[in-house]
């Protein structure tokens, strides 16, 4: 069994990001919603606390903390209880530098890890989601052919987070014939590449302040260099099982910052003199939210567990997936019963919640721990 007791350096990392969510990412959140965008500095200075992309080797002037999807799940719960457009465009690099970490070739790894311990906030993004509605990350339509010089890319992507800030994507592309999971590689695309076309940010139900937008891709050439891990690839299936950890515990985040504030306002609205919280219906949801929760998380820690013993958790972390993606929604939509009228106010963060809330169970590749 995996260890409750989180260590000396987990609990100096979650503290760090959970005073970053409670000081900058919250409060401003509202706000960033309603203006559609991130604040201004937010990115590059809380990049600078090294708790998106801690494992970077010091070789490449990174902390060298050991690699942990434990630690990561951690961190990114705090970070989506501030918030969650924030905290994805604050992770975007990172969905980068992972698979480079594990996947790359050394000159890879010189050029992209060092570009994310360098001074500025780095312009790197993943690109994985597509724009069709059955979507399914083991038969994209994205797809990559060889030619004389390299590869020839075409396709679609869309929610790219940073996508008009990056000036390089990792796009995950199907390579050959063949579906499954071993069938899609990734390339790393330059934006300024002929054929790579960029969107105008998107509008979408929630994640209003994340800069996300749709790629388009035509017969766009790449060097042979371009694939993520040169002729040897990568484990595709194992980013994914990363990648869904990360939004497993993002939803958490949110899920946990909406039960919070649905339980400060039940114990301060009174009716008939009594506060709302000792009405047995109020209090009986409140109690389904925490279960809820709670069993979200262990279902989380454990896959994550799994992934940092070296096991493939291909099962264990699609799983987390599915249970969070319900759970999320299922509590965001309670903090709105339990406020009543007033939950359906853009005032109250409750909305700003249940829209996010909404969006894990499309959410695919977003993040990466």
């Amino acid at each position: 069994m995996f260890n409750l007791e989180p260590t000396e350096e987990q609990q100096l990392m979650v503290q760090t990001a959970r005073e970053l969510a409670k000081n900058e990412m919250d409060p401003k959140a509202h706000e960033a919603d309603e203006a559609a965008r991130t604040p201004e500095g937010f990115l590059a200075k809380s990049w600078e606390l090294g708790i998106a992309c801690p494992a970077i080797p010091e070789q490449y002037d990174g902390a060298s903390m050991e690699r942990s999807a434990l630690t990561g799940a951690l961190i990114l719960e705090e970070l989506g209880a501030g918030d969650l457009s924030m905290a994805l465009g604050l992770l975007a690099p990172a969905s980068v530098a992972y698979p480079v970490l594990d996947y790359g070739t050394e000159a890879q790894k010189d050029k992209y890890l060092r570009a994310c311990t360098a001074a500025e906030f780095p312009k790197l993004t993943a690109a994985l989601l597509e724009p069709d509605y059955d979507f399914d990350p083991t038969a994209l339509r994205t797809v990559v052919t060889k030619d004389a010089k390299g590869y020839v890319l075409n396709g679609k992507k869309c929610r790219v987070p940073n996508g008009g800030l990056a000036d390089t994507y990792l796009v995950y592309a199907r390579e050959g014939s063949g579906e499954g999971f071993g069938a899609v590689s990734a390339f790393f695309v330059p934006k300024s590449t002929a054929g790579v076309t960029v969107s105008a940010k998107e509008k979408n139900l929630g994640l209003n302040a994340l800069d996300s937008v749709e790629l388009t891709f035509e017969n766009v050439h790449l060097p042979p260099d371009a694939r993520l891990g040169g002729d040897k690839g990568c484990d595709f299936e194992r980013i994914m099982s990363y990648s869904r950890i990360a939004l497993s515990a993002l939803a958490l985040g949110v899920a946990r910052r909406a039960y919070e504030h649905s339980v400060d306002y039940a114990k301060e609205r009174k009716t008939w003199g009594q506060p709302i919280a000792t009405r047995q219906s109020v209090a009986f949801s409140v109690a389904d939210m925490r279960m809820e929760l709670d069993g979200a998380r262990l279902l989380v820690w454990e896959a994550a567990w799994q992934l940092d013993k070296g096991n493939a958790a291909t099962k264990e972390s699609y799983l987390a997936k599915l249970i969070t993606d319900e759970m999320v929604l299922k509590v965001t939509d309670e903090a709105v019963m339990i406020m009543g009228g007033h939950g359906f106010i853009r005032e109250n963060p409750v909305e700003r919640w249940l829209r996010d809330g909404r969006g894990f169970a499309v959410f695919e590749g977003l993040a990466m721990v």
